[in-house]
């Protein structure tokens, strides 16, 4: 999805604490870096199209940098595996500050599975950019299957789940992703095919039952030329959000 139109309909319907600031966006680089460090630079288009900039690079470093993400937006992203949703995001640049994570790493990421407006299952990511790995649980925070990790819950897990389901509201399935920083938590992104619809699970019955959910939610969807997320209503979930956070 295209992550800043995303995130500018987050801060409408959930109000402005939710989204983490944009430090700069733009179509490519400038000549000299327009932003701080510490900071994440992304593709506003792509998946996994990322750098971890701690320091500003040097010149040398920051040429390298302006050839990588020319290659991320030569072309548009979701093609190759019929990701046709992503089709047309413009295709862009945006940098956000560096939000604090574990151990000095990236911070846990909370994806919220959310069928026909109901929010069903919480996927915590461990690790990104390290060892990356991720253990599922359903919306009481249970693991389905056992993991050796066993992260806790997130204190603001209550509020994720609402406000997810405000923003997927109307929606078959969207997957809602937030971060949490000092108990507060913050809107990352959404996505219309986790992992390319490719990540196995940890157990075949997973699978025959997100499918379930999804088939038990199924309703007509606009065509892909409709999908517009920048023009999407701002109606406001501050009451079942500030319920959520009480």
């Amino acid at each position: 999805m295209d992550k800043l139109a995303s995130k500018a309909m987050a801060g409408r319907r959930l109000g402005p604490d939710w989204t983490v600031p944009t430090l700069w966006s733009g179509p490519q680089l400038p000549d000299a870096p327009p932003f701080a460090a510490p900071a994440i630079l992304k593709a506003r288009h792509g998946c996994n199209q990322y750098r971890v900039l701690r320091d500003l690079p040097d010149a040398r470093e920051w040429r390298g940098l302006q050839a990588l993400t020319q290659q991320w937006t030569r072309a548009p992203y979701g093609g190759w595996l019929d990701e046709w949703g992503y089709a047309g995001v413009p295709r862009g640049l945006i940098a956000e500050p560096l939000l604090p994570g574990e151990d000095g790493g990236l911070p846990r990421d909370y994806k919220i599975y959310v069928f026909g407006g109901q929010a069903t299952h919480v996927q915590v990511h461990l690790g990104r950019g390290r060892r990356h790995r991720w253990v599922l649980h359903d919306r009481d925070y249970r693991q389905l299957v056992p993991q050796a990790d066993r992260p806790p819950p997130p204190r603001s897990l209550g509020a994720m789940l609402a406000a997810a389901e405000e923003l997927a509201a109307g929606w078959d399935f969207l997957r809602v992703d937030f971060y949490e920083v000092a108990g507060r938590p913050l809107f990352g992104e959404f996505c219309l095919y986790p992992g390319s619809g490719l990540d196995p699970f940890a157990a075949d019955w997973i699978d025959r039952e997100l499918g379930r959910l999804w088939a038990e939610a199924r309703q007509p969807l606009p065509s892909a030329g409709a999908v517009s997320w920048t023009n999407t209503s701002s109606r406001s979930a501050s009451r079942v959000v500030t319920s959520s956070m009480a």
